[in-house]
């Protein structure tokens, strides 16, 4: 009964909070709507996601956000220096193949996503056999130092969560 009801509650959790950050003012109408959302929405969508992940545990899920946050604000800083006080003769820009452990399609996702919301990366292509990820770097004078770093700070920590 409760599976009919909140088939994906971390998804419903997620729903309610961005509606409320998307509003920007918590009042009594707007939590009553968010949580209305984050109800109907995952019961809409249940059946396109009949294997659902199974995350290990809200610890790791925690400090992969910190951890992803904080790459996040130090990569703009980076970035602006960059297009600040770095000429454009001297940026590598480059693409660089990731292979990847993870294989569950959801992780795979969150990878990329994270890699594009960090500043100065970008996730562009995902080959055919799900093994390895394509991703623009803006600049990486050691294109191997970015594929290293990638797969030790996000990588790791979603393989531990989702598989």
């Amino acid at each position: 009964m409760l599976r009919k009801i909140l088939p994906h509650p971390f998804l419903t959790l997620t729903l309610i909070v961005v509606w409320q950050m998307l509003v920007n003012k918590l009042t009594f109408g707007n939590l009553v709507l968010g949580t209305i959302l984050g109800l109907v929405i995952p019961i809409i969508t249940s059946p396109y996601w009949p294997n659902r992940p199974r995350l290990s545990s809200l610890p790791r899920i925690v400090e992969f956000v910190l951890v992803v946050l904080w790459d996040i604000c130090v990569a703009n800083v980076q970035v602006a220096m960059i297009i600040l006080f770095k000429a454009n003769a001297n940026t590598k820009p480059a693409w660089i193949t990731i292979p990847l452990e993870l294989r569950t399609p959801e992780a795979i996702t969150v990878l990329a996503g994270t890699i594009t919301m960090t500043p100065g990366t970008v996730s562009s292509d995902l080959s055919a056999d799900g093994r390895s990820l394509l991703v623009h770097c803006l600049d990486a004078p050691d294109p191997d130092a970015v594929r290293d770093d990638i797969k030790a700070r996000y990588e790791r920590r979603l393989k531990e969560i989702f598989e």
